[in-house]
């Protein structure tokens, strides 16, 4: 069965590019997910006239504001505007549901008296624990990231295919983990050359292909040094509205 990536948003905090913020839609097995869903994510799915309403699921790495802050304006959309009655899950780190609260109180005061319409499910996920989410069996691994933000890299299996997201992280073992044996394996690749702690770049993303033993492998959330870069290497890389069937 076939699956299909669309990079809503392949930029990073910064829209280095003019690039939306991280936010990856997967098609599978019936299934319609994203994984991350940054502040910009709204727009950007307006931008590439796809409904919000048709999405079953949200997937979160981690709990930085270019991947998870775009939550709070789907929700205020889907009871206000889109009239949402179809349910959604939204799944991620530990604390997942009190930190989003606390975001969504910061940018929409007095949203916590609002009540959906639709079925809300909050799921947070155990390290290292296959956890059904609809029709998904999702895999958090740690990674090295800024710690508050609950880092995580996401295996998901579906429709006889597995994604796997990186989200921000140094390479370990627990990324390979989440990787091995991938169909599609999304990658952050911050930098080219500079090394910069808690992110992925291009030598040691390089250096670990095999440690990730993934089928294919397209890079996002990249700086402007990277993109300058991006006709350079020989992998996939990223760009918004770009689609890919694995």
């Amino acid at each position: 069965m076939t699956a299909t990536a669309r990079f809503i948003g392949s930029g990073d905090s910064f829209g280095s590019g003019g690039r939306f913020q991280t936010c990856i839609l997967i098609d599978a097995g019936g299934t319609r997910f994203t994984m991350d869903f940054g502040a910009s994510s709204l727009i950007a799915l307006r931008q590439q006239d796809i409904d919000p309403n048709s999405i079953d699921a949200i997937l979160l790495t981690h709990l930085h504001g270019d991947h998870c802050a775009g939550v709070p304006f789907l929700l205020m959309d889907a009871m206000l505007g889109a009239r949402r009655r179809r349910p959604l899950t939204v799944a991620g780190p530990r604390d997942l549901r009190h930190r989003m609260f606390l975001i969504a109180e910061a940018l929409f005061p007095g949203m916590h008296v609002m009540q959906p319409k639709f079925e809300l499910t909050w799921i947070e996920l155990e390290h290292g624990a296959p956890t059904p989410v609809g029709d998904l069996l999702v895999t958090a691994r740690p990674v090295k990231h800024t710690w508050q933000t609950n880092p995580t890299a996401l295996r998901v299996e579906v429709g006889g295919k597995v994604v796997c997201y990186t989200g921000d992280g140094e390479f370990g073992e627990e990324m390979a983990l989440a990787a091995k044996g991938a169909d599609l394996l999304v990658a952050e690749c911050y930098f080219h050359k500079k090394p910069v702690p808690w992110h992925l770049n291009y030598p040691e993303l390089s250096a670990h292909k095999a440690d990730f033993d993934a089928e294919r492998i397209i890079l996002t959330h990249m700086s402007p040094e990277m993109l300058a870069h991006v006709d350079d290497v020989p992998e996939e890389c990223a760009y918004d509205g770009m689609v890919v069937e694995f």
